[in-house]
């Protein structure tokens, strides 16, 4: 399924932790995914029906796409669903993920980037203008398209390496920026909640994924004064994969049951699911694995 992003201004990351009650159940899997699912609240559609369907319970472990998949690969979990394709790709091929399949696709304007189209365009008024600009910087899915997106602008960009704390534990992010770090380039090391709410309250422009900004615009009392600036690039489409976690790198993992939920969320019943999910009439996921749920 594609997953659509999408550029906020005006007005422009909630680490959380969402748990199915496993209680008197004996079959809970355990799986790692991306606070954006679990923001947008399209776990809570997908899996209360996978459970009805099969019996098993998914206990979810929100956090970002880095930190999600060192969970796979410390054999943490018994499945990971994220968004950054090539690492997805580079676990697999690692052994630690048995394999992959695509489950979801994709105010005030300082730097004059409403209506743009071209993510890189509008990336590089914002550095040349050096409008103000939040980043996750914690190393999650949407931070890896951020840094992939600046690469293509071709503005001078220089390696940082920073001490982060999340759930209590200091981790290292190594990543890249533009010139103007700390000044009009401000990277938080927090999940996207946080980004949007803090860009909100610096006025900033700041990278989202689609799910998350109208969960957060439409889908609370006191919504989120945001305007989106630049979509529609396919640059922006960063596409979400389930893996199950190797047994052969991990025997103990439950691999009967990730098995199941990875074929569950590609098969028609789930796709459509998907689709049909909405936050105050917007759609805010794209099925990937069946062409007529689109």
């Amino acid at each position: 399924m594609r997953r659509r992003w999408i550029w906020l201004v005006a007005g422009i990351v909630v680490l959380g932790l969402f748990a199915t009650s496993a209680s008197g159940a004996e079959k809970v899997l355990k799986m790692s995914t991306t606070t954006s699912t679990e923001n947008s609240g399209l776990l809570d559609l997908l899996l209360p029906e996978f459970t009805r369907e099969f019996g098993i319970q998914v206990k979810v472990f929100a956090k970002g796409t880095g930190a999600a998949i060192r969970d796979g690969m410390d054999g943490n979990v018994d499945i990971i669903f994220v968004h950054a394709k090539a690492r997805e790709e580079k676990f697999v091929a690692e052994g630690y993920g048995a394999y992959r399949l695509g489950v979801i696709g994709p105010a005030a304007d300082p730097a004059g980037i409403k209506g743009k189209r071209d993510a890189a365009v509008a990336l590089k008024k914002i550095a040349v203008t050096k409008g103000k600009f939040i980043s996750r910087g914690d190393d999650s899915g949407t931070h890896t398209k951020e840094q992939e997106l600046w690469k293509t602008t071709g503005f001078p960009l220089k390696t940082e390496r920073t001490e982060i704390v999340k759930k209590g534990k200091k981790k290292t992010v190594s990543f890249l920026h533009p010139e103007g770090l700390g000044k009009w380039y401000l990277s938080i090391g927090q999940g996207m909640g946080k980004a949007l709410t803090y860009a909100e309250e610096k006025q900033a422009y700041t990278m989202t994924d689609r799910g998350t900004y109208l969960k957060y615009k439409l889908g609370r009392k006191q919504g989120l004064d945001l305007e989106i600036l630049c979509e529609g690039d396919e640059r922006l489409f960063n596409p979400y994969g389930i893996i199950p976690i190797n047994p052969k790198m991990y025997p103990h993992v439950r691999f009967d049951w990730a098995d199941t939920l990875a074929k569950w969320l590609v098969s028609p019943q789930a796709q459509a699911l998907i689709s049909a999910y909405r936050i105050q009439g917007q759609q805010a996921f794209f099925p990937d694995a069946v062409a007529y749920a689109k």
